[in-house]
Protein backbone atom coordinates (compact mmCIF):
# COMPACT_ATOMS: atom_id res chain seq x y z
CA UNK A 1 0.00 0.00 0.00
CA UNK A 2 1.58 3.29 -0.81
CA UNK A 3 1.53 6.92 1.33
CA UNK A 4 -1.10 8.48 -0.35
CA UNK A 5 -3.47 5.22 0.07
CA UNK A 6 -2.23 4.98 3.85
CA UNK A 7 -3.32 8.53 4.35
CA UNK A 8 -6.52 7.86 2.49
CA UNK A 9 -7.75 5.23 5.10
CA UNK A 10 -6.21 6.81 8.04
CA UNK A 11 -8.61 10.03 7.20
CA UNK A 12 -11.67 7.82 6.58
CA UNK A 13 -10.96 6.29 9.99
CA UNK A 14 -10.64 9.41 12.28
CA UNK A 15 -13.84 10.33 10.22
CA UNK A 16 -15.70 7.41 11.52
CA UNK A 17 -14.49 7.92 15.01
CA UNK A 18 -15.60 10.78 15.25
CA UNK A 19 -18.94 10.41 14.03
CA UNK A 20 -19.21 7.33 16.77
CA UNK A 21 -18.18 9.93 18.97
CA UNK A 22 -20.90 12.51 18.52
CA UNK A 23 -23.72 10.15 18.04
CA UNK A 24 -22.63 9.31 21.30
CA UNK A 25 -22.89 12.40 23.01
CA UNK A 26 -26.27 12.94 21.35
CA UNK A 27 -27.36 9.30 22.81
CA UNK A 28 -26.30 10.27 26.07
CA UNK A 29 -28.53 13.70 25.83
CA UNK A 30 -31.27 12.30 24.73
CA UNK A 31 -31.15 9.76 27.57
CA UNK A 32 -30.54 12.52 29.99
CA UNK A 33 -33.98 14.09 29.02
CA UNK A 34 -36.05 11.79 27.96
CA UNK A 35 -37.78 8.99 29.94
CA UNK A 36 -37.64 5.30 28.48
CA UNK A 37 -39.58 4.73 25.41
CA UNK A 38 -40.23 8.41 24.68
CA UNK A 39 -38.92 10.34 21.63
CA UNK A 40 -37.69 13.77 22.44
CA UNK A 41 -40.38 16.45 21.26
CA UNK A 42 -40.43 20.45 21.66
CA UNK A 43 -43.42 21.08 24.43
CA UNK A 44 -44.70 24.81 24.21
CA UNK A 45 -45.30 26.20 27.46
CA UNK A 46 -49.08 27.18 27.49
CA UNK A 47 -49.96 30.16 27.21
CA UNK A 48 -50.08 32.73 29.91
CA UNK A 49 -53.12 34.54 30.50
CA UNK A 50 -53.25 38.41 30.83
CA UNK A 51 -53.70 39.87 33.96
CA UNK A 52 -56.46 42.01 34.72
CA UNK A 53 -55.71 45.38 35.70
CA UNK A 54 -58.16 46.14 38.57
CA UNK A 55 -59.65 48.71 40.37
CA UNK A 56 -56.73 49.81 42.82
CA UNK A 57 -57.05 47.75 46.32
CA UNK A 58 -59.56 45.20 44.61
CA UNK A 59 -58.51 41.68 44.98
CA UNK A 60 -56.80 40.01 42.13
CA UNK A 61 -59.23 38.36 39.45
CA UNK A 62 -58.46 34.62 39.62
CA UNK A 63 -59.72 33.56 36.28
CA UNK A 64 -59.74 36.33 33.30
CA UNK A 65 -62.40 34.20 31.56
CA UNK A 66 -64.65 33.34 34.54
CA UNK A 67 -65.40 36.05 36.85
CA UNK A 68 -67.04 34.09 39.41
CA UNK A 69 -64.12 31.26 39.48
CA UNK A 70 -64.48 31.87 43.29
CA UNK A 71 -67.69 30.85 43.79
CA UNK A 72 -67.74 26.79 43.01
CA UNK A 73 -69.35 24.42 45.28
CA UNK A 74 -68.67 24.58 48.63
CA UNK A 75 -65.88 26.76 48.25
CA UNK A 76 -66.41 28.78 51.62
CA UNK A 77 -64.15 31.40 52.69
CA UNK A 78 -62.78 31.41 56.27
CA UNK A 79 -64.28 33.88 57.49
CA UNK A 80 -68.17 32.48 56.58
CA UNK A 81 -67.53 28.47 56.68
CA UNK A 82 -68.98 28.23 60.22
CA UNK A 83 -72.31 30.42 59.92
CA UNK A 84 -75.04 28.19 59.96
CA UNK A 85 -76.41 27.73 56.49
CA UNK A 86 -79.54 29.84 56.21
CA UNK A 87 -81.74 31.75 53.93
CA UNK A 88 -83.18 35.39 54.83
CA UNK A 89 -85.87 36.40 53.68
CA UNK A 90 -87.44 40.35 53.80
CA UNK A 91 -90.82 40.54 54.12
CA UNK A 92 -91.34 44.18 52.97
CA UNK A 93 -95.22 44.68 53.90
CA UNK A 94 -94.83 42.85 57.43
CA UNK A 95 -91.36 44.45 57.89
CA UNK A 96 -90.08 41.18 59.03
CA UNK A 97 -87.12 39.18 57.74
CA UNK A 98 -88.30 35.39 57.83
CA UNK A 99 -84.82 32.70 58.68
CA UNK A 100 -85.41 29.38 57.15
CA UNK A 101 -83.24 26.39 57.78
CA UNK A 102 -82.94 24.98 54.06
CA UNK A 103 -82.51 21.83 55.37
CA UNK A 104 -85.88 21.20 56.81
CA UNK A 105 -87.72 24.13 54.75
CA UNK A 106 -89.00 25.56 57.96
CA UNK A 107 -88.78 29.31 59.28
CA UNK A 108 -86.90 29.21 62.51
CA UNK A 109 -86.98 32.56 63.61
CA UNK A 110 -88.95 35.46 62.40
CA UNK A 111 -86.81 38.92 63.16
CA UNK A 112 -88.67 42.45 63.23
CA UNK A 113 -86.90 44.96 61.20
CA UNK A 114 -87.76 48.24 60.03
CA UNK A 115 -90.37 49.86 57.42
CA UNK A 116 -90.79 47.88 54.17
CA UNK A 117 -87.42 45.82 53.62
CA UNK A 118 -86.36 45.14 50.48
CA UNK A 119 -83.43 43.18 49.95
CA UNK A 120 -80.77 41.48 52.61
CA UNK A 121 -77.53 42.33 51.71
CA UNK A 122 -73.82 40.54 52.17
CA UNK A 123 -71.51 43.40 53.18
CA UNK A 124 -68.18 43.17 51.49
CA UNK A 125 -66.34 41.66 53.83
CA UNK A 126 -69.05 38.83 54.66
CA UNK A 127 -69.22 39.29 57.87
CA UNK A 128 -72.62 41.13 58.26
CA UNK A 129 -75.98 41.05 56.41
CA UNK A 130 -78.11 44.65 55.71
CA UNK A 131 -81.28 44.57 55.78
CA UNK A 132 -82.62 47.39 53.45
CA UNK A 133 -85.57 48.97 55.11
CA UNK A 134 -86.19 51.00 52.21
CA UNK A 135 -89.20 53.25 54.11
CA UNK A 136 -88.29 53.35 57.21
CA UNK A 137 -84.71 54.43 55.49
CA UNK A 138 -82.74 52.57 57.68
CA UNK A 139 -79.96 49.21 57.52
CA UNK A 140 -80.73 46.83 60.37
CA UNK A 141 -77.26 44.77 60.69
CA UNK A 142 -77.54 41.07 61.16
CA UNK A 143 -74.88 38.64 62.49
CA UNK A 144 -74.65 35.26 60.74
CA UNK A 145 -72.88 33.63 62.61
CA UNK A 146 -75.96 34.29 65.46
CA UNK A 147 -78.50 35.30 63.68
CA UNK A 148 -79.09 37.84 65.54
CA UNK A 149 -80.63 41.51 64.99
CA UNK A 150 -78.32 44.66 65.46
CA UNK A 151 -78.81 48.44 66.24
CA UNK A 152 -80.10 50.15 63.00
CA UNK A 153 -78.18 52.77 61.57
CA UNK A 154 -80.19 55.82 59.49
CA UNK A 155 -79.52 55.69 55.90
CA UNK A 156 -82.21 57.54 53.51
CA UNK A 157 -84.00 55.49 50.73
CA UNK A 158 -82.23 52.47 50.83
CA UNK A 159 -83.66 50.56 48.18
CA UNK A 160 -80.57 48.23 47.20
CA UNK A 161 -76.83 48.06 48.73
CA UNK A 162 -73.64 47.39 46.78
CA UNK A 163 -70.19 47.40 47.56
CA UNK A 164 -66.96 48.69 45.62
CA UNK A 165 -64.99 45.52 44.63
CA UNK A 166 -61.91 46.85 46.34
CA UNK A 167 -64.67 47.31 49.64
CA UNK A 168 -63.76 51.14 49.98
CA UNK A 169 -67.59 52.24 49.65
CA UNK A 170 -70.37 51.06 49.95
CA UNK A 171 -72.97 52.12 47.03
CA UNK A 172 -76.72 52.92 48.49
CA UNK A 173 -79.40 52.89 45.76
CA UNK A 174 -81.51 55.51 46.41
CA UNK A 175 -84.45 55.06 44.04
CA UNK A 176 -86.83 58.06 45.10
CA UNK A 177 -84.35 60.68 46.12
CA UNK A 178 -82.49 59.53 42.45
CA UNK A 179 -79.30 59.10 43.97
CA UNK A 180 -76.28 56.90 44.01
CA UNK A 181 -75.05 57.37 47.30
CA UNK A 182 -71.07 56.49 48.40
CA UNK A 183 -70.99 55.51 51.75
CA UNK A 184 -68.42 53.81 54.68
CA UNK A 185 -68.90 50.90 54.33
CA UNK A 186 -68.76 49.88 58.02
CA UNK A 187 -70.85 53.32 59.90
CA UNK A 188 -72.47 54.23 56.70
CA UNK A 189 -71.73 57.45 56.94
CA UNK A 190 -72.16 59.20 53.65
CA UNK A 191 -69.06 60.20 51.33
CA UNK A 192 -70.41 61.50 48.28
CA UNK A 193 -73.69 61.36 46.52
CA UNK A 194 -74.22 61.46 42.49
CA UNK A 195 -77.38 62.64 41.26
CA UNK A 196 -79.17 61.05 38.63
CA UNK A 197 -81.68 62.17 36.34
CA UNK A 198 -82.98 58.66 35.36
CA UNK A 199 -85.86 57.29 37.86
CA UNK A 200 -85.52 54.71 40.37
CA UNK A 201 -82.04 53.29 40.16
CA UNK A 202 -81.96 49.69 41.67
CA UNK A 203 -79.90 46.82 40.47
CA UNK A 204 -76.26 47.25 39.49
CA UNK A 205 -73.04 44.50 38.77
CA UNK A 206 -69.39 45.69 38.01
CA UNK A 207 -67.29 44.82 35.04
CA UNK A 208 -64.37 42.22 35.42
CA UNK A 209 -61.52 44.71 36.29
CA UNK A 210 -64.16 46.23 38.80
CA UNK A 211 -63.49 49.84 37.15
CA UNK A 212 -67.31 50.85 36.20
CA UNK A 213 -70.38 49.10 37.62
CA UNK A 214 -73.83 49.37 34.79
CA UNK A 215 -76.94 50.43 36.95
CA UNK A 216 -80.55 50.30 36.21
CA UNK A 217 -83.24 52.93 36.03
CA UNK A 218 -86.72 50.74 36.87
CA UNK A 219 -88.96 53.63 36.31
CA UNK A 220 -88.16 55.40 33.31
CA UNK A 221 -86.30 52.24 31.42
CA UNK A 222 -82.34 53.39 31.07
CA UNK A 223 -79.21 52.08 32.16
CA UNK A 224 -76.20 53.65 33.63
CA UNK A 225 -72.14 53.65 33.24
CA UNK A 226 -70.92 54.72 36.48
CA UNK A 227 -66.88 55.02 37.19
CA UNK A 228 -66.17 53.29 40.82
CA UNK A 229 -63.16 55.35 41.27
CA UNK A 230 -64.23 58.39 39.94
CA UNK A 231 -67.50 57.77 41.54
CA UNK A 232 -69.18 59.68 38.44
CA UNK A 233 -71.84 58.20 36.00
CA UNK A 234 -70.20 58.61 32.59
CA UNK A 235 -72.92 57.31 30.36
CA UNK A 236 -76.45 57.25 29.94
CA UNK A 237 -79.38 55.28 27.76
CA UNK A 238 -82.89 54.88 27.46
CA UNK A 239 -83.49 50.85 26.36
CA UNK A 240 -85.04 50.68 23.08
CA UNK A 241 -88.51 49.54 23.95
CA UNK A 242 -91.60 51.50 25.00
CA UNK A 243 -92.11 51.08 28.57
CA UNK A 244 -88.96 49.16 29.46
CA UNK A 245 -88.72 48.87 33.45
CA UNK A 246 -84.66 47.15 33.74
CA UNK A 247 -84.65 44.78 36.75
CA UNK A 248 -81.55 42.72 37.77
CA UNK A 249 -77.88 42.77 35.99
CA UNK A 250 -75.27 39.97 35.84
CA UNK A 251 -72.01 40.45 34.28
CA UNK A 252 -71.06 36.78 31.51
CA UNK A 253 -68.38 34.86 33.54
CA UNK A 254 -65.81 35.86 30.69
CA UNK A 255 -66.71 39.95 31.60
CA UNK A 256 -67.84 40.54 28.03
CA UNK A 257 -71.68 41.57 28.34
CA UNK A 258 -73.92 42.20 30.57
CA UNK A 259 -77.63 41.27 30.87
CA UNK A 260 -80.30 43.07 32.23
CA UNK A 261 -83.79 41.50 33.58
CA UNK A 262 -86.96 43.37 32.17
CA UNK A 263 -90.04 42.80 33.28
CA UNK A 264 -91.86 44.92 31.04
CA UNK A 265 -89.73 43.89 27.95
CA UNK A 266 -90.71 39.71 29.31
CA UNK A 267 -86.69 39.29 28.24
CA UNK A 268 -83.08 40.62 28.63
CA UNK A 269 -81.33 42.98 27.35
CA UNK A 270 -77.56 41.63 26.55
CA UNK A 271 -75.24 44.64 26.70
CA UNK A 272 -71.56 45.34 25.38
CA UNK A 273 -70.36 47.36 28.73
CA UNK A 274 -67.55 48.71 27.81
CA UNK A 275 -68.34 50.04 24.64
CA UNK A 276 -72.07 50.80 26.08
CA UNK A 277 -73.99 50.80 22.73
CA UNK A 278 -77.50 49.86 22.16
CA UNK A 279 -78.64 46.36 23.91
CA UNK A 280 -80.61 43.64 22.10
CA UNK A 281 -83.54 41.89 23.75
CA UNK A 282 -83.50 37.99 24.44
CA UNK A 283 -86.98 37.12 25.11
CA UNK A 284 -87.44 34.77 28.59
CA UNK A 285 -90.65 34.90 29.87
CA UNK A 286 -93.23 37.51 30.97
CA UNK A 287 -92.06 39.55 34.02
CA UNK A 288 -88.44 38.94 34.01
CA UNK A 289 -87.12 39.69 37.21
CA UNK A 290 -83.95 37.93 38.82
CA UNK A 291 -80.90 36.54 37.18
CA UNK A 292 -78.27 34.23 38.92
CA UNK A 293 -75.77 32.18 37.95
CA UNK A 294 -74.69 28.92 37.96
CA UNK A 295 -71.67 27.30 40.52
CA UNK A 296 -70.24 26.14 37.27
CA UNK A 297 -70.19 29.36 35.42
CA UNK A 298 -72.07 27.82 32.68
CA UNK A 299 -76.03 28.70 33.23
CA UNK A 300 -77.86 31.53 34.87
CA UNK A 301 -81.31 30.97 35.92
CA UNK A 302 -83.84 33.70 34.89
CA UNK A 303 -87.30 34.08 37.11
CA UNK A 304 -90.13 35.15 35.07
CA UNK A 305 -92.35 36.16 38.54
CA UNK A 306 -95.35 37.75 35.61
CA UNK A 307 -95.81 33.53 34.54
CA UNK A 308 -94.16 31.52 37.83
CA UNK A 309 -91.24 30.17 35.84
CA UNK A 310 -87.61 29.65 35.40
CA UNK A 311 -85.68 30.20 32.41
CA UNK A 312 -82.04 28.07 31.70
CA UNK A 313 -79.45 30.49 29.80
CA UNK A 314 -76.51 28.66 28.56
CA UNK A 315 -73.40 30.88 28.40
CA UNK A 316 -71.13 28.58 26.51
CA UNK A 317 -74.41 27.70 24.11
CA UNK A 318 -75.50 31.22 23.98
CA UNK A 319 -79.30 30.39 24.03
CA UNK A 320 -82.18 29.85 26.67
CA UNK A 321 -81.96 25.55 27.22
CA UNK A 322 -85.17 24.93 29.18
CA UNK A 323 -87.72 26.39 30.90
CA UNK A 324 -89.05 25.28 34.72
CA UNK A 325 -92.76 25.78 35.40
CA UNK A 326 -93.55 26.32 38.91
CA UNK A 327 -96.50 23.37 39.45
CA UNK A 328 -99.18 25.78 40.97
CA UNK A 329 -98.11 28.98 39.60
CA UNK A 330 -96.55 31.95 41.64
CA UNK A 331 -94.45 35.19 41.27
CA UNK A 332 -90.82 34.18 41.26
CA UNK A 333 -88.78 37.11 42.25
CA UNK A 334 -85.57 38.00 44.04
CA UNK A 335 -83.15 35.21 45.39
CA UNK A 336 -80.17 33.07 45.05
CA UNK A 337 -78.29 29.57 45.01
CA UNK A 338 -77.47 27.15 47.84
CA UNK A 339 -74.27 27.38 48.42
CA UNK A 340 -73.50 23.42 46.71
CA UNK A 341 -75.06 25.15 43.63
CA UNK A 342 -78.07 22.59 43.72
CA UNK A 343 -80.92 24.41 44.90
CA UNK A 344 -82.23 27.45 43.97
CA UNK A 345 -84.51 30.31 45.93
CA UNK A 346 -87.02 32.84 45.22
CA UNK A 347 -89.55 34.05 46.75
CA UNK A 348 -93.05 34.48 45.63
CA UNK A 349 -93.09 38.46 45.80
CA UNK A 350 -97.15 38.78 45.70
CA UNK A 351 -97.98 34.88 46.76
CA UNK A 352 -96.37 35.61 50.91
CA UNK A 353 -94.30 32.21 50.01
CA UNK A 354 -90.45 31.03 48.84
CA UNK A 355 -89.90 28.42 45.90
CA UNK A 356 -86.81 25.90 46.42
CA UNK A 357 -86.13 24.86 42.81
CA UNK A 358 -83.87 21.74 41.84
CA UNK A 359 -81.13 23.14 39.88
CA UNK A 360 -80.66 19.67 38.07
CA UNK A 361 -84.48 19.18 36.82
CA UNK A 362 -85.79 22.32 37.74
CA UNK A 363 -88.15 20.16 40.10
CA UNK A 364 -89.86 22.18 42.79
CA UNK A 365 -88.83 21.02 45.89
CA UNK A 366 -91.03 22.81 48.96
CA UNK A 367 -93.25 25.82 48.91
CA UNK A 368 -93.13 27.23 52.22
CA UNK A 369 -94.97 30.16 53.69
CA UNK A 370 -93.46 33.59 54.79
CA UNK A 371 -94.63 37.18 55.50
CA UNK A 372 -96.69 39.34 53.12
CA UNK A 373 -94.90 40.84 50.17
CA UNK A 374 -91.09 38.20 50.53
CA UNK A 375 -88.94 40.04 47.86
CA UNK A 376 -84.82 40.13 47.36
CA UNK A 377 -84.06 37.22 49.82
CA UNK A 378 -80.16 36.30 50.91
CA UNK A 379 -79.27 32.17 50.48
CA UNK A 380 -76.33 32.23 53.17
CA UNK A 381 -73.13 31.73 53.53
CA UNK A 382 -72.56 31.44 50.10
CA UNK A 383 -68.80 30.83 48.58
CA UNK A 384 -66.71 33.44 47.53
CA UNK A 385 -64.09 35.74 48.79
CA UNK A 386 -65.55 39.21 48.81
CA UNK A 387 -69.34 40.34 48.22
CA UNK A 388 -70.46 43.38 45.91
CA UNK A 389 -73.76 43.62 47.32
CA UNK A 390 -77.51 42.65 46.35
CA UNK A 391 -78.53 39.41 47.73
CA UNK A 392 -75.22 37.85 46.84
CA UNK A 393 -72.87 38.92 43.81
CA UNK A 394 -69.65 37.14 44.83
CA UNK A 395 -66.10 36.92 43.36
Amino acid sequence: MNVIHRTLLAGLGLLALAACGTESVKDRNRAATESPGTQAAAVPAPPKKKPVDGLPGMPPVLDPKDVYAADRPNKLSPVVKDFPSRVYVPNSESDTVSVIDPKTYEIIETIPVGRQPQHVVPSWDMKTLWVNNNRGHTLTPIDPKTGKAGKELKVHDPYNLYFTPNGKYAVVMASLDRELVFRDPHTMKRIKTEPVTCYGVNHADFSADGRYFIVSCEFSGELLKVDTEKMKVVGQQRLPFDGAMPQDVKISPDGKRFYIADMMADGMWVLDGDKFTEPTLLHTGKGCHGLYVSRDSREMYVSNRGEGSVSVFDFTKNKLTKKWHLPDGGSPDMGGVSADGKVLWLSGRYDSEVYAIDTRTGKQLARIPVGSGPHGLAVYPQPGRYSLGHTGIFR
